[in-house]
């Protein structure tokens, strides 16, 4: 949500910075700009739109400035405009500024600025923000000091990159609640949302905590708290490479992701399976094994897809492991006070490790004293950093807004854990075999299936126009029905539900006609006849049917229209090999209604606001 990017150094600042904004552009946003500092002024131009549009102001301009700032907006206080997009200045045209986050305070501090006679120009928060810094700036002549003071005062989330029109030898960083690092490279430094916007320039990165700001010049730089109070920072290095954020050759990123799954599933799995024991080693949670001995109950936050991953993580481990388990999506349960007891674990599950609500939920957790631990796909994000222990998916960079590579990830770190709370428990060595050897079969299985796609696009041909679909499924697989249809609801813009199969009856069916297109997942497993029931259900009622169904049943074709086959597995990771061809189906759908697949409407691919 938002993006940043801040420069200084040798280079020509409106390149870097504008290459940097692409990179985020996944992150989702309405507009975009950039602010340099030229000749001892600032240069400004932002503009509603894609960054493309951006780009294109610069046919009428040449700048030579090494020192600048670029922002893409996802519109939070005030509408999508040219006044409102980023950077911002102060009312002296000597700060300007760009800001990821929210201000809560904002317009008691808007009020007294105006009485003090500050003007201001647009509806945002970000811009009271930059007045109040220039104002503390005109009464003590210090930026530094400035940007601190006013970030003591301020309430709420912030990202911010500042630049002083005095100081041509200065960039200012601070975050609290919404991400920032910096790159350190030869003679030059990048600030940015995620590494994404870095990686070309340089590997070595900073990551800033809350409440933490960096003062970066062009011979080096010095971090710590707002405060004032100097820390040391670790250089830490980027591990993804630079390819792995390009589409190779697939028309958006979101394709190269699905077809990437056989990749990520067998990384997430890898160096973490003992066959011959039947047994799984996840070094990340070392430091919390005797409180995973002990869980009495676990408790799974998350929000999204996410979330979708954490129930059917729920039936897992509570299958393998006999342990209670919860799931909670992260935005209720950091405010309705929730009941954490002594042997509680919380599970936290992010892609981005950046999540505002899931962050929040899991310092609610530890301050009533429960043992947290997360999983993440990205590498020194805040969750990894503030967990006391985690497993990182090793999907590498999402892109695409709409998760589906982190999703089946996300499923199968939670069947490890379930493996090994099982094994620590009731869980026998053969049937810990069997599973293990299940799960190192399915890169097979999810390379076979995506070998032959083709069925999918034509069920996407005859649908693309519905306005209504239903998901359905049972058991491990209502969890991947939910996700099936937000994938379609998220890039498609088409109204999607999704049901356990069971519930159908109890409401959905009347909604069931000759135009109500039903995804059944209806794999062979020991509550086969009962989906199939439901399906008769529907088909009697001239619902379409489209089946997902277990290779080799043709018994099935007798009621679904179309069927699409996935490979046998055993029950728990059939929603692995089901989410494939939903996110299938839902791209191709998208793409022929002329959608922006890798960037929808609206959306973010990392919520780091409330």
């Amino acid at each position: 949500m938002c993006g940043i990017v801040g420069y200084i150094g040798n280079l020509q600042a409106a390149s870097v910075l504008l290459n940097g904004l692409k990179r985020l552009e996944y992150r989702g946003y309405d507009s975009a700009g950039i602010s340099l500092l030229e000749y001892g002024k600032f240069e400004n131009l932002k503009k509603v739109g894609k960054v493309s549009v951006l780009e294109s102001m610069f046919d009428e301009h040449e700048f030579n400035s090494t020192l600048g700032i670029a922002h893409t907006r996802w519109a939070t206080h005030g509408e999508p405009n040219d006044v409102n997009a980023h950077p911002h200045q102060d009312n002296s045209g000597k700060i300007s500024l760009v800001h990821n986050g929210i201000i809560e305070n904002y317009s008691s501090l808007k009020a007294q600025l105006m009485k003090s006679g500050y003007n201001f120009l647009s509806e945002t928060d970000s811009e009271v923000l930059a007045v109040f810094i220039g104002s503390l700036y005109e009464k003590f002549g210090d930026f530094e000091k400035a940007v601190r003071l006013a970030l003591m005062e301020v309430r709420g989330t912030f990202g911010i990159t500042v630049l002083c029109s005095d100081d041509p030898d200065c960039l200012i960083a601070a975050r609290r609640g919404s991400p920032l690092i910096f790159g350190v490279g030869d003679g030059e430094y990048i600030v940015a949302s995620d590494a994404s916007a870095i990686i070309q320039y340089t590997r070595s990165v900073v990551y800033l905590n809350d409440n933490e700001m960096a003062v970066i010049r062009r011979n080096g730089y010095t971090t710590k708290t707002i405060q004032n109070e100097e820390i040391i920072k670790q250089v830490n290095q980027i591990e993804f490479e630079l390819e792995s954020i390009e589409k190779g050759g697939f028309e958006h990123f979101m394709l190269k992701e699905i077809f990437e799954q056989a990749k990520t599933v067998k990384d997430s799995m890898r160096g973490r399976l003992l066959p011959d024991e039947g047994k799984v080693r996840l070094g990340g949670l070392l430091p919390v094994m005797e409180q995973l001995r002990n869980a009495k109950r676990i408790i799974i936050t998350a929000c999204g897809t996410s979330w979708h991953s954490a129930l059917v993580g729920e039936y897992i481990i509570e299958s393998l492991a006999q342990i209670p388990v919860e799931v909670e999506y992260a935005s209720e349960f950091r405010y309705r006070n929730p009941v954490i007891l002594p042997n509680d674990l919380v599970i936290a599950i992010s892609q981005s490790g950046e999540t505002a609500d899931t962050l929040a939920a899991i310092r609610e957790a530890s301050q009533k004293g429960a043992t947290v631990i997360g999983i993440v796909n990205v590498v020194g994000s805040t969750i990894a950093r503030e967990t006391q222990a985690g497993i990182y998916l090793h999907a590498g960079p999402e892109i695409g807004v709409a998760s589906t590579k982190a999703f089946t990830s996300q499923i199968v770190v939670l069947s490890l854990i379930g493996i090994m709370l099982g094994r620590m428990r009731n869980l026998s060595a053969t049937d810990g075999k069997s599973l293990v050897r299940e799960l190192m079969s399915l890169p097979e299985k999810i390379d076979r299936m995506l070998e032959n796609t083709s069925s999918i696009l034509q069920i996407a041909e005859s649908y693309k126009k519905n306005k209504n679909f239903l998901y359905l499924g049972r058991g491990y697989n209502f969890p991947a029905a939910l996700e099936g249809a937000l994938k379609l609801k998220e890039i498609s813009y088409i109204h999607a539900e999704g049901y356990p199969a069971a519930e159908m009856k109890h409401g959905p069916i009347a909604l069931i006609d000759e135009n109500m297109p039903v995804v059944f997942i209806a794999t062979k497993d020991e509550i086969y006849e009962k989906v199939i029931s439901n399906i008769e259900e529907v088909s009697a009622r001239r619902g379409k049917i489209i089946a997902i169904a277990t290779e080799g049943d043709e018994s099935i074709k007798k009621w679904a229209k179309h069927v699409i086959y996935i490979p046998e597995t055993i029950p728990m990771f059939i929603p692995i090999l089901a989410a494939i061809p939903m996110q299938l189906l839902a791209y191709h759908i998208a793409v022929k209604l002329g959608r922006d697949v890798d960037k929808p409407r609206n959306l973010a691919k990392s919520v780091t606001v409330e």
